[in-house]
């Protein structure tokens, strides 16, 4: 999802912040219990208990994730702006149990006006997603039976909540571990138009030239090791946890419209005119920008072959999902990204003539985000990456994303995660956008030629730290509030700000590189991130881990005061928030110093900064005298987290003199 948004939000939390009066001074305890290690709910502790994950953070020898593969057959009708579809997924039963169940997640449902739903309200309500036929194994589901299975009639399969986001299939015979089973859905839905709901994926067509389906068919929710199946409803805000799998996908549509989606065309000289498929066919013979389809050539037989419809076949392997984007109006560009350790993959782009300028950057963009984040994490593993122009301008599919320049940075990564590494954004959305709001910091500054710089990150979070409305980062995304921006967008760069102020900024983005190639097409949970960070780090974090996703407390540290005698100078640090900190202070002299503490290091030849590691705060205290042996060196200043690395609601008193 777009991050511009969620920058202002910080911004503004920061500033409401900022309004508040700070009491927590004025009901301080003496003391604190500092907790050294992270909850272990029921859920992490089964998967634990079966060995599909451990205090590695790696997957376990009996991981298993379930697979689906999906062939869809759909058309569009204009001039309804409906889809009509078909499809069949083979359920692969990785896992060791057998399911009683099928859980679908029907998504257009919440265009119906009488759904739960978040802070993303359409502009325009639609009937939904209608089913009109399910069979499973071949055999048909009553789609108007009772709730629940009757007792008197065992052999009858139900299904209930058609008319939610989450629908649930009764099977009579279970889908036994280790097999496979096909699941057959007809259905169709219209796309919802309008000026534009809260929330960018709740307008998915201009009128009835330009379509953006996302989220428009049937899928199977997932089923995992933790809590079986994801049963969340579908509210808008937070995203979504799909299962991996491959996808063959025929869309049917007017000739003259040209039809871009997720994964590769299989068919192009049987939709495009020749002129247009030998220059799709060349696209990477270029190193410049190169037009497909220029505005003059638009329609049947110019664009697109001619006749009455034509059909675009697409395939993707090891995708969590499918979106595509239609239009009779598009104009079709592309440039490449050449990929370490891959090679050159094209990038697409189609958008409307009136919509050119939000596209004249946007290759240039994409192509260094893509090289880019190769580099930091790991390779971009998929075939191709295509642009969509459109009223959702900000949005993210596997090898898809709708956006055009101002969010094509940001929804570029999100080709890392979730689509790579499979996070459960419903639940925990700060693994999925608090991830790549992080990497989008790296890359703006590589981009701008300039060194990334993630201080005083961490210490901005003193000033948001506290208020009610705020859920930890463990609380689920789809019930975070009001504050779901700053909870699932901005918090995380804060959090991984404060730890490489502990580690190295190089060392967190060295240890998130290994756990993306480790948890590549797979499904990490938040405990596997936590104990993975931890073994590549060296460290035991459960402290840092605790605090920072599992409450909102801040560690608002001050100099309370200095004394120097003897040649030794004591600074006494306080702590007054419920998290602690490494004490960092950075020691200014009046003339050069050469200073010989193991914990010192010289930043020039009149500064030294000394470090005193968080365990000095495991023995409850919150104060704390940093002890330094400067002989008869004149102090000429003294700053406490000098890096504003660590949270702080007030500064002020974080230097000596005051």
């Amino acid at each position: 999802m777009r991050k511009i948004l969620f920058f202002m939000l910080l911004s503004s939390s920061v500033a409401f912040a900022q309004q508040e009066k700070p009491l927590r001074k004025s009901i301080e305890t003496d003391t604190r219990a500092i907790r050294q290690d992270v909850p272990m709910t029921n859920s992490i502790r089964k998967a634990f208990e079966e060995g599909s994950r451990n205090f590695s953070g790696k997957p376990g020898e009996n991981y298993w994730q379930l697979e689906t593969d999906f062939t869809i057959k759909a058309s569009l009708d204009p001039s309804t702006q409906t889809i009509t579809g078909s499809e069949k997924i083979l359920v692969h039963n990785n896992s060791k149990d057998d399911l009683n169940a099928i859980v679908l997640r029907l998504d257009h449902n919440i265009f119906r006006g009488d759904v739960p739903r978040g802070s993303s309200v359409p502009a325009e309500n639609t009937e939904g997603m209608i089913v009109t036929s399910i069979k499973v194994g071949g055999e048909s589901v009553n789609l108007n039976a009772a709730p629940r299975r009757s007792r008197n009639d065992p052999t009858t399969l139900s299904v209930r909540g058609l008319q939610s986001t989450v629908a649930t299939i009764t099977l009579v015979n279970p889908i036994k571990a280790g097999t496979t089973a096909e699941v057959e859905i007809d259905w169709h839905t219209k796309l919802p138009g309008g000026d534009g709901g809260r929330g960018h994926r709740m307008t998915q067509r201009f009128d009835s030239t330009l379509f953006q389906p996302t989220q428009w068919f049937p899928r199977l929710a997932k089923y995992d090791d933790l809590r079986g199946w994801e049963t969340s409803l579908y509210l808008g805000p937070a995203e979504f946890h799909n299962n991996f799998g491959r996808y063959d996908v025929s869309l049917t549509v007017p000739a003259g419209w040209i039809v871009t989606g997720t994964g590769v065309l299989q068919n192009p000289t049987e939709v495009l005119t020749p002129t247009v498929a030998e220059r799709f066919a060349n696209v990477l013979e270029s190193d410049t920008e190169v037009t497909l389809v220029g505005e003059d050539e638009k329609g049947p037989g110019k664009a697109t072959k001619a006749g009455d419809k034509l059909t675009w076949h697409y395939v993707a392997d090891k995708v969590n999902d499918f979106a595509w984007a239609t239009s009779d109006r598009f104009i079709w560009k592309a440039i490449k990204a050449d990929i370490p350790g891959k090679g050159e993959v094209p990038i697409y782009m189609v958008y409307i003539p009136e919509r050119a300028k939000y596209f004249e950057k946007a290759g240039e963009i994409t192509k260094h985000a893509l090289e880019f984040y190769s580099k930091l994490w790991t390779p971009y593993p998929f075939p191709q990456l295509t642009l969509q122009d459109g009223p959702s301008a900000g949005m993210e599919y596997p090898m898809v994303i709708n956006s055009n320049q101002l969010a094509a940075d940001h929804e570029a990564a999100h080709q890392w995660w979730p689509m790579m590494v499979g996070t459960n954004e419903t639940r925990y959305g700060w693994m999925d956008e608090g991830f790549n709001q992080y990497m989008n910091i790296l890359s703006d500054a590589d981009s701008r030629g300039v060194d990334y710089n993630l201080d005083g990150l961490g210490q901005n979070y003193g000033r948001i730290s506290g208020r009610e409305d705020e859920a930890p980062l463990m609380w689920s995304a789809n019930d975070a509030g009001s504050m779901y921006g700053f909870q699932t967008y901005s918090k995380t760069p804060l959090m991984l700000s404060m730890l490489g102020g502990i580690v190295g900024d190089e060392a967190v983005i060295n240890a998130m590189k290994k756990y993306t190639t480790t948890w590549a097409f797979k499904h990490p949970s938040p405990w596997d991130y936590m104990f993975f960070m931890d073994n590549e780090l060296g460290q035991n974090l459960g402290w840092f881990w605790y605090y920072w996703l599992f409450t909102t407390e801040s560690v608002e540290g001050s100099i309370q005061d200095v004394s120097s005698a003897n040649g030794k100078t004591t600074v006494t640090v306080h702590q007054a928030g419920e998290m602690p900190s490494p004490v960092v202070l950075q020691v200014e002299f009046e003339g050069p110093a050469s200073i010989t503490m193991p914990n010192a290091k010289e930043i020039n030849d009149t500064t030294v900064e000394l470090t005193w590691p968080v365990s000095v705060w495991f023995d409850g205290s919150r104060t704390f005298d940093a002890v330094m042996h400067f002989g008869n060196l004149k102090i000429k200043k003294i700053t406490l987290d000098p890096h504003g690395r660590f949270p702080d609601r007030d500064t002020a008193d974080n230097v000596w003199p005051k």
